[in-house]
């Protein structure tokens, strides 16, 4: 069955960066459409970032636009996060996510697969 599995968070100070990546198998030809959500603790989860199959489009929730990256190797079957300038709101279980839509999905709803979550956190 189809597995994703997160991996590269951790502790960082607000200012700092990580990179999250995720490794796709079991039936990764079928993934079109990634995405990244994030939840934080007593909260719902929130979309984060999100790429076509291609890699050439890419959409951005406001609170992260200008500061993360999404990409992807389709070669390589992973898909990664890059985040920048981190702040201390950005602390959150970060999840990769994959839908069977070919177009931009900002909606967890429509994401049908999804990895286990890895935890970032960014202090003050």
């Amino acid at each position: 069955q189809v597995q994703l599995v997160e991996s590269g968070g951790g502790l960082v100070q607000a200012g700092g960066s990580l990179r999250l990546s995720c490794a796709a198998s079991g039936r990764s030809f079928s993934f079109n459409t990634m995405g990244w959500f994030r939840q934080a603790p007593g909260k719902e989860r929130e979309f984060t970032a999100t790429i076509t199959r291609s890699g050439v489009r890419t959409y951005y929730a406001d609170s992260v636009k200008g500061r993360f990256t999404i990409s992807r190797d389709n070669a390589k079957n992973t898909v990664s996060l890059q985040m920048n300038s981190l702040r201390p709101e950005d602390t959150a279980v970060y999840y990769c996510a994959a839908a069977s839509s070919v177009t931009i999905e900002a909606s967890a709803s429509n994401y049908n697969f999804w990895g286990q979550g890895i935890q970032v956190t960014v202090s003050s």
